[in-house]
């Protein structure tokens, strides 16, 4: 485990935040995060996020990593400063309805399907180009369309990896030249994790969310 300076010193970039992703972490384990300066989590389940906001410090930026299902979008507009995973039109209408529904508006970041491997979700960039030029994400007006986000691979091989987050990168580069040109709020690209942070910082990102260096080793690959 190392300390949120340790880690941000490494970062060699001023623009990079840093997600603290404390998903199934206890609210004692964030506190301590939380007192060595750090105000931005990653949760990745919609209830635990809610959970979670009610009894931890109101300045803490809530960020919604994991997929989201639309049923329970409701549970997280009210708490949650940033939505990383929007990768379909149904949920970007969902959010944007119940965002509407109590006068927030919401940054969310594209999800793009970057990795090979079947598990992962997101949008597939001719799919996403497809339909911002139909201009119907205009209409969205509680959301702000904040930038990309992506995850790569779980494999060893770097190189793979690398290939994947300078993709994403790219995806990023088309969509704010021919979609989001005018639209300063366009800027995030999320991506890296514990084990590829370094990488992703070096292809571009600009949002890294990382777990397992910060709280210790956890039962899944996500963070």
């Amino acid at each position: 485990m190392q300390s949120i300076q340790e880690i941000k010193s490494g970062f060699g970039r001023e623009d990079v935040r840093l997600v603290a992703v404390s998903k199934t972490k206890p609210v004692e384990e964030i506190l301590e995060i939380y007192n060595q300066g750090q105000r931005i989590f990653g949760e990745n389940r919609a209830l635990e996020l809610e959970e979670k906001a009610r009894k931890l410090p109101s300045d803490i930026q809530w960020h919604m990593i994991g997929h989201l299902q639309r049923n329970k979008v409701k549970n997280v507009v009210p708490h949650v400063d940033m939505i990383h995973s929007i990768d379909s039109i149904r949920l970007a209408a969902e959010v944007n309805k119940q965002a509407k529904r109590i006068d927030r508006v919401i940054p969310c970041l594209l999800q793009i399907k970057i990795a090979k491997e079947e598990s992962k979700y997101g949008f597939d960039l001719q799919q996403l180009l497809d339909w911002l030029g139909t201009g119907q994400w205009k209409d969205m007006a509680h959301i702000e369309f904040a930038g990309v986000m992506g995850m790569a691979s779980f494999v060893p091989d770097m190189g793979i990896v690398r290939e994947e987050f300078r993709y994403l990168k790219q995806c990023f580069d088309e969509l704010q030249s021919r979609i989001f040109r005018d639209y300063a709020s366009f800027r995030e690209i999320s991506m890296g994790m514990s084990g590829d942070y370094q990488v992703a910082i070096e292809e571009g990102s600009t949002m890294v969310r990382i777990g397992t260096l910060i709280f210790g080793e956890r039962n899944t690959h996500q963070g």
